[in-house]
């Protein structure tokens, strides 16, 4: 009996830790979503119902913020990933200063976000002195001068997703790398010997053997763009709704403490929107990627 209840004893710590931290927080919130008119001073609310759902849903900035989420989600993860897997093959094929390129690849990865936000608002940004530097590329090759910051949405959200695709990419190429490198060389020679070409050894080698590396790296990144926030307030400061680049994560901070602030319940329930919505496409995902067989159970 003691050795069945040792495990569970070594365990206990830990699943403390999560219920506190984790189950109890959604649990509350989801509660907190159908508290209608919750005020957190009293405490109180006058009744419950699906209202902060609707009234959330019928936003126009909540909206806006779900779109610009969803063009960073489907601009950034495929574009990010692509790109950082060209990058490892690239480095997998340098042998003497492979760790070097690794090290100068990875160095935006621990840089503070806002400050990396804060270089590229410099580089982007019009100003009564200079245009940027970008402004100055683009004339230096016959076009035009654009507002990449207080501009047109289009300027903003690219802006947007090159900021967001710089600060992601460098830990893709250190995961791709290091799953390339642990690739059997056997395979490879085996398959030079034979005469086959390279592309078609990355198709039906490498590919297939990095594979599980690539759908990690394209599940965390739908995760980790879905709650894009800070990379925004670097770039285009914390009034993201009147600069329309607002993010439901954005909006979330904005019901509970911005200048719209007060309102727990509208925020709780976009809270559990976008739980619903980041658990719908990581499940999608998990499927698409072979993660789960045809019943719906985990595959061994």
């Amino acid at each position: 009996m003691k050795e069945k209840i040792k495990p569970w004893l070594y365990l206990l710590p830990a699943v403390l830790f999560l219920g506190v931290f984790m189950v109890y927080p959604i649990v509350d919130v989801f509660i907190y979503s159908f508290e209608e008119g919750y005020n957190s001073a009293s405490q109180s609310f006058f009744g419950t119902g699906t209202f902060n759902y609707s009234y959330v849903l019928h936003d126009a900035y909540f909206l806006r913020a779900l779109k610009n989420t969803f063009i960073i989600v489907i601009i950034t993860v495929p574009l990010s990933t692509g790109i950082a897997l060209l990058i490892a093959l690239g480095l997998s094929s340098v042998k003497k200063i492979k760790e070097l390129y690794q090290t100068v690849f990875f160095l935006p990865y621990v840089t503070n976000t806002l400050a990396v936000g804060l270089v590229f608002m410099l580089l982007f940004r019009k100003t009564p002195y200079t245009d940027g530097f970008v402004n100055m590329l683009l004339n230096a090759l016959g076009m035009s001068t654009v507002d990449f910051i207080d501009g047109p949405y289009w300027a903003k959200m690219f802006v947007m997703c090159f900021y967001t695709i710089w600060v992601v990419m460098p830990f893709k190429v250190l995961i791709l790398t290091s799953a390339i490198a642990s690739v059997n060389q056997d395979y490879y020679k085996a398959a030079r010997v034979d005469g086959t070409s390279e592309f078609r050894i990355f198709g039906t080698i490498t590919l297939p053997m990095i594979s599980p590396m690539i759908s990690y790296l394209v599940i965390t990144g739908f995760i980790g763009a879905f709650k894009a926030y800070s990379d925004e307030v670097a770039i285009f400061g914390t009034d993201l709704n009147s600069a329309g680049m607002n993010t439901i994560v954005g909006y979330i901070y904005d019901m509970l403490y911005g200048d719209s602030g007060g309102y727990p319940s509208y925020a709780s329930a976009a809270a559990i929107i976008l739980f619903a919505v980041v658990l719908t496409i990581t499940t999608i995902n998990l499927m698409v990627s072979g993660g789960f067989s045809v019943t719906g159970k985990a595959k061994k």
